[in-house]
């Protein structure tokens, strides 16, 4: 067994010249299976949208098509190379992922980072770009419902190209696949995902051999690499590249979760895969439809998939098939991800959360968003049928994510890094003129789809705020009800509240030092009994992924000592979930004056019933928004990992 810390064995013998010799393979070994695992899971998106783009592009049905020219032709790729370059690899490998919280990645980090160095700005523009960051957040659960049904649903159309008979086919396969994609979800990834990594090398290759054939056939398409094509585009057609915008922005879809998994498996793994692997691939791919559309206008209706040789046409619709499944997997585990560290800052209510993995904490499985996003796949599934209808809905979430991020991170660079003002806005401005344009350019789609993300992201959004208000209401009006925890013992001491003390250990979960849990003061009020060692407990989450196990405890006796009373406070990241039994095994005997009997010890819990009272509190619908919310809100005793057989729950009455 090695320290770590001084690279010895356990047993002080240091390492040997030999095991030196051999470190650098076994380091190569690791970061070559965090790249592959980081192929598996984050950049099945981004990875698999070759399949559906130039098809959207030049699709004959959209309300504004891009008429199928040589000239048009060389100002779209070049157009989707450039945004690629610009959007991803700047944007989000080169810039976002520099900006992360402990390690964590994703919006939900970047809103921590604003409000964490808030002093740097006023209050005002603190809030408002911490409400545009869960505007972004919200965006992403619209994201989280349209990928899995427009990837899944543009691999299976592949079908129509192989074996035309089967389109009728298409909407029910496609079905069947989601139902058994969710119903495997509380399994977990564990297991799937060693097999994900390889997979999606396999996919790469492919369709960069692919790309790179239809590129011999007609090499003149390189020129595109030239952004002299896609400025002459834009510029030089700009009503039909405006509108083709809204299409071309699929091909930068998943740039998000490059950011959002960086906790997973680290900012060079990432960058890595990104930058030798998956950016060619997928360059080669768009550049070889190019050249096929080039070839034969014709090849529009599906350039992607007949860019494949004809023997070779099933076998790319089953990997296709598995891409997309996998890019959609990687999608629901981010939903999973942001509703859990949302729930941890206040943003929603405390659900059931499944940990499917031993080894990865970031392996988790919410039931509720679960059956809430199948019911939404499906839903999408039967209404748009096809993935070209859904991708006008897409790019607006997409859009949406990405110049919130931007607008964010340099607020950080900013006020964190210090870095001077004239350089934050001559790197933000052009960066945020291009994400603006995409954004205008799908608005224009709004009454053929776009409005659909924008729905399910303001309706998110309004609960998310709708709950922090709402809690920040509750917990006022809980601190009333609670009263003085050092009035409440010195009532004890006086006699004013006569109580029998009882053997035993009593645990009162609260919220702080300054009141008295509810359930303890209903206890002492109503059944007039006291055990002899009482711990009030605080859970605290803190702005960060994971809190070091070794400053988790802080214990205070608040001079109650004597009382047998003693303050507990146990600290947790927002990626962690509390284990109260556990974490107080931790604690040492020699701070709570003697050890705590939690083999036999009684935890106390406190529930509210929410009304809707008449204070002008919020509006009245919000009231009932709370109300209703509150409802999903997991088992408290579940959720902290409390015995059912020795847990007390204590209710009281809270007026919205």
């Amino acid at each position: 067994m090695t320290d770590p810390r001084n690279g010895a064995a356990s047993g002080g013998e240091p390492v040997t010249g030999a095991s030196e010799e051999h470190r650098p393979s076994a380091h190569d070994a690791v970061r070559l299976a965090l790249v592959i695992g980081a192929l598996g899971v984050v950049f099945g998106d981004i990875g698999t949208s070759p399949i559906y783009t130039l098809q959207t592009v030049f699709d004959p049905g959209d309300p504004h098509p891009v008429p199928v020219t040589t000239a048009n032709v060389y100002g779209v790729v070049s157009l989707v190379f450039w945004s690629v370059m610009t959007i991803v690899t700047v944007t989000y490998v080169l810039l976002a992922m520099r900006a992360d919280n402990d390690g964590e990645g994703g919006i939900m980090a970047l809103i921590t980072l604003v409000q964490r160095w808030s002093s740097q700005g006023g209050r005002r523009i603190t809030a408002v770009l911490a409400a545009l960051g869960v505007f972004g957040a919200s965006l992403f659960f619209g994201d989280s419902m349209i990928t899995p049904a427009i990837s899944v649903l543009s691999a299976v159309e592949g079908l129509k190209v192989v074996q035309p008979s089967l389109e009728s086919a298409v909407v029910p396969i496609t079905a069947v696949i989601i139902v058994v994609l969710f119903l495997v979800q509380r399994r977990g990834t564990a297991a799937v995902g060693r097999v994900f990594g390889p997979v999606m090398v396999t996919w790469f290759v492919v369709i960069g051999a692919c790309g790179v054939d239809g590129i011999i056939d007609h090499p003149a398409i390189l020129r595109a690499l030239s952004p002299t094509y896609a400025l002459g585009f834009l510029f030089g057609h700009f009503g039909t590249a405006f509108f083709a915008l809204a299409a071309v922005v699929l091909s930068v879809t998943g740039a998000e979760a490059l950011y959002a998994d960086m906790g997973h498996f680290g900012r060079r793994a990432i960058t890595r895969g990104w930058m030798f692997l998956v950016f060619p691939a997928c360059v080669l791919s768009y550049f070889g439809q190019g050249a096929l559309i080039l070839a034969d206008h014709s090849n529009i209706s599906s350039p992607f998939f007949l860019l494949v040789p004809h023997w070779g046409r099933w076998p790319m619709v089953l990997l296709a098939t598995a891409a997309t499944v996998i890019a959609s997997q990687a999608v629901i585990t981010g939903a999973y991800s942001v509703t859990s560290q949302a729930a941890k800052l206040g943003y929603l209510p405390r659900l059931r959360i499944a940990h499917t993995s031993e080894s990865t904490i970031g392996q988790i499985y919410v039931p509720w968003i679960n059956w809430l996003l199948m019911v939404s796949v499906l839903t999408l599934v039967f209404a748009f049928r096809s993935s070209t209808a859904l991708a006008f809905a897409f790019g607006m979430a997409v859009t949406g994510t990405i110049t919130i991020t931007t607008l964010l991170f340099f607020y950080v660079a900013r006020a964190k890094w210090r870095t001077p003002l004239w350089l934050v806005v001559l790197g933000a401005s052009p960066l945020l003129f291009v994400d603006l344009l995409f954004v205008a350019a799908n608005l224009t789609k709004l009454v053929h789809g776009a409005w659909l993300p924008l729905l399910i992201g303001l309706t998110v959004f309004t609960v998310m705020t709708t709950w922090q208000r709402g809690r920040a209401i509750v917990t006022a009006a809980r601190v009333r009800d609670e009263g003085s925890l050092p009035g409440f013992v010195e009532s004890l001491r006086s006699g004013e509240l006569p109580t029998l003390r009882v053997p035993g250990t009593a645990v009162f979960l609260n919220r702080g030092k300054q009141t008295t849990p509810l359930a303890m003061r209903a206890n002492v009020e109503h059944n007039h009994v006291r055990h002899d060692q009482v711990v009030l407990l605080a859970i605290e989450t803190e702005p960060v992924p994971r809190f070091p196990a070794d400053r988790r405890l802080v214990v205070d006796d608040l001079g109650y000592t004597d009382d047998g009373i003693i303050h507990v406070t146990a600290r947790f990241g927002y990626m962690e979930t509390p284990d109260v039994p556990s974490t107080l095994a931790m604690l040492d005997p020699a701070l709570t004056e003697g050890p705590l009997q939690l083999d036999r010890a009684s935890y106390f819990l406190s529930t509210i019933e929410l009304r809707r009272g008449k204070a002008p509190t919020m509006a009245p619908w919000r009231k009932r928004l709370f109300i209703a919310t509150s409802y999903i809100t997991a088992d408290a005793a579940e959720y902290f990992g409390l015995p059912r057989d020795r847990t007390v729950i204590m209710g009281s009455q809270i007026d919205v």
